[in-house]
């Protein structure tokens, strides 16, 4: 059996240089900027198809006040109003 040396704070940090932040990789589209593999929650977007519901009348408006939903969010709210 081989015992393991102890890793030095120089190996430790070459080590965890690799690990800082990233900046979000942004791509522009018709519709404005967004950040990439994400849907747009201003306009409900992903891709070029609508996959979330916004304010109706402002589909595609940047200044939507409400934030936009799933089908799964408004059937849990609709049940709730129910009971």
């Amino acid at each position: 059996m081989v015992v393991r040396m102890r890793s030095t704070r120089a190996h430790t940090g070459k080590r965890r240089s690799h690990h800082r932040a990233e900046i979000p990789h942004i791509s522009k589209d018709q519709d404005g900027v967004h950040i990439r593999h994400r849907v747009d929650p201003k306009v409900g977007k992903y891709r070029g198809k609508q996959v979330l519901k916004t304010e109706e009348g402002n589909t595609n408006s940047t200044n939507s006040t409400k934030a936009p939903t799933t089908e799964r969010e408004e059937n849990i709210s609709s049940e709730k109003e129910s009971k």
